[in-house]
């Protein structure tokens, strides 16, 4: 097991979530209360954050953030509609049509939050998007369109149930030669967990990407998966 420093490093809030994920593995809830549980620790958090960064589930500053975020510019590659389910407040989206444009790339950001609370801030906070931002739990939903990149973080459901859930998100969302994006999630230089448990689910890896990560002993890694 890694230590204390590691594992906050690697995803905050874990000590109140650990227990939530070993309630499902010994079969006391569903998926359901699952996911009902998670939200419960995460909504108040980034309800109650003074900065749009700390509302999108990160502690940094503003350099920090584009750090940690920016390396998805390298799956989101062209011109395209961007769908992050787990919009949060709405800021990755706004940084990602932001960093695009910079790159000389025109993308239009979208968003999906099991969260209504948190899918009503992120229309209060970025109004111009507000007929394209659903409240909606993604591990379910039908969307009313498809789109060219669609970015998940391998957290979002059960250990145990990222194979099925990347499938629905490329069979329900990623648009033909569009690409589901996973990340940026944080795994020690030398893991392949998530690469792995892509792999056992019969999806094949077009392309990673990483940098460095203020722990010296992760990396903040992206791969994603292209549809046909």
């Amino acid at each position: 097991m890694p230590d204390d420093d590691l594992r906050a490093a690697k995803e905050r809030g874990w000590r109140e979530l650990a227990p939530v994920d070993e309630a499902l593995r010994r079969g006391e809830i569903d998926e359901d209360e699952w996911h009902r549980r998670v939200l419960a620790i995460v909504e108040p958090a980034y309800l109650s954050a003074t900065t749009p960064r700390g509302g999108s589930g990160h502690g940094g500053d503003a350099a920090r953030w584009e750090h940690a975020r920016r390396v998805l510019l390298v799956a989101v590659d062209r011109d395209g509609t961007f769908l992050d389910v787990g919009c949060a407040n709405g800021l990755l989206m706004e940084s990602v049509e932001a960093w695009a444009a910079e790159d000389g790339r025109r993308v239009t950001a979208c968003g999906v939050e099991i969260s209504a609370p948190l899918a009503d801030l992120a229309r209060s906070r970025l109004p111009g998007h507000a007929d394209r931002i659903w409240a909606a739990n993604a591990a379910l939903w039908e969307p009313p369109r498809r789109f060219t990149f669609v970015r998940t973080g391998p957290d979002y459901v059960p250990a145990g149930r990222l194979g099925g859930y990347l499938l629905h998100l490329l069979d329900a969302c990623v648009e033909p030669g569009g690409r589901l994006v996973l990340g940026t999630y944080n795994e020690e230089h030398d893991a392949d967990a998530v690469a792995e448990a892509v792999a056992a689910a019969g999806l094949r890896i077009a392309g990673r990407a990483s940098r460095e990560h203020r722990h010296p002993a992760l990396r903040y890694k992206v791969l994603w998966i292209d549809a046909d």
